[in-house]
């Protein structure tokens, strides 16, 4: 009689494996493509970033391309980030009817009704200085004023059409003052994915040139939560959930997955996670040196996220993936 665990048996064949396996799969269902989308007079603009290889800066017109072809192959839901012509210390931009986000909601709509469009609701890249809010002359962040430029912003992305509004900017207040808009605005449908969680985190660092939303002083630390803390987070995430959050989300996602297991123990609410550009461009860093089974480490590194407890992944390898048919 063994007188040991014999964790193997169930490990011995692929069949047996796929029985006992405690998280499902990666499905196309779980993921979500972002997407940088740019104001420019030249209709086939695409430019590749440089710190995330294979990831683009489009044109209006070369995303309808890019989404189509993804649409194709199984791609469910997008974010969208904004590129403004022009950028000013209110975030104008942002808010405008005509805007570059508000343009592509309304474009890929038309064309896939049934897409999933999110927007990413922030000012960061629509502001002179870079950051996420309204400043002081000497560089402090104003809370309670951005609030209505974010609300302005989100009210504006889903008059266009856009299905989910994702505020990123980490204001205090700020669930609350876009759950009022929306609903003053007849838009009492429309869900809130809070980017509940967000570290101010090294990470960030290939998204500030896709973006083109560096500070121009000081940084986002004021505002952004410490990388060390985790019972702030739950405060967070309680505090947006009260104020009406219909999914909360943590980012980044890879090195913060014990902040993920314990959002989705503690509350009884969809949870996304942000796989975010930093963790995508040492992937495909040491991919292309030969370094590591990409397609292998990237598949592996979706499922911790997804073994962690979220439900819904933002990843730029969302594409690739149904591409090369790795998801369905």
């Amino acid at each position: 009689m063994d007188t040991f665990y014999r964790g193997r048996r169930l490990r011995r064949t692929p069949e047996l494996r796929a029985l006992v396996r405690e998280t499902a799969p990666l499905s196309a269902a779980d993921l979500i493509m972002p997407y940088f989308v740019i104001e420019t007079e030249d209709t086939h603009f695409r430019k590749e970033i440089g710190a995330m290889p294979g990831q683009y800066q489009l044109s209006p017109a070369e995303l309808e391309k890019q989404v189509g072809a993804a649409v194709d192959t199984g791609l469910a839901a997008v974010i969208l980030f904004g590129l403004p012509a022009r950028k000013d210390p209110q975030a104008s931009e942002a808010y405008n009817p005509e805007g570059i986000v508000q343009k592509a909601v309304r474009l890929l709509k038309d064309r896939w009704p049934h897409l999933l469009v999110i927007t990413d609701v922030c000012l960061c890249e629509y502001t002179s200085h870079g950051h996420c809010g309204v400043l002081t002359p000497d560089g402090e962040v104003l809370n309670d004023p951005t609030l209505d430029l974010l609300t302005r912003t989100a009210v504006s992305h889903v008059e266009a059409g856009a299905d989910i509004v994702a505020p990123s900017d980490m204001m205090d207040g700020r669930i609350a003052a876009l759950r009022a808009g929306l609903d003053r605005a007849g838009f009492t449908q429309t869900p809130i994915m809070s980017y509940s969680v967000k570290y101010a985190s090294a990470f960030y660092g290939p998204f500030r040139e896709a973006a083109d939303s560096t500070p121009q002083c000081g940084d986002r630390k004021a505002y952004q939560m410490d990388p060390g803390n985790v019972r702030e987070g739950l405060r967070e995430a309680a505090a947006d959930l009260e104020e009406g959050a219909d999914f909360l989300m943590v980012k980044p996602a890879g090195p913060y997955q014990d902040v993920i297991r314990l959002l989705a123990d503690t509350f009884d609410a969809p949870l996304a996670a942000y796989q975010v550009s930093g963790e995508y461009a040492m992937i495909k860093a040491a991919g292309r040196n030969g370094w590591i089974n990409e397609e292998a480490v990237i598949m592996e590194s979706l499922l911790g996220i997804k073994r962690a407890g979220a439900g819904q992944i933002i990843s730029y390898f969302t594409e690739e993936l149904l591409k090369k048919g790795l998801v369905k």
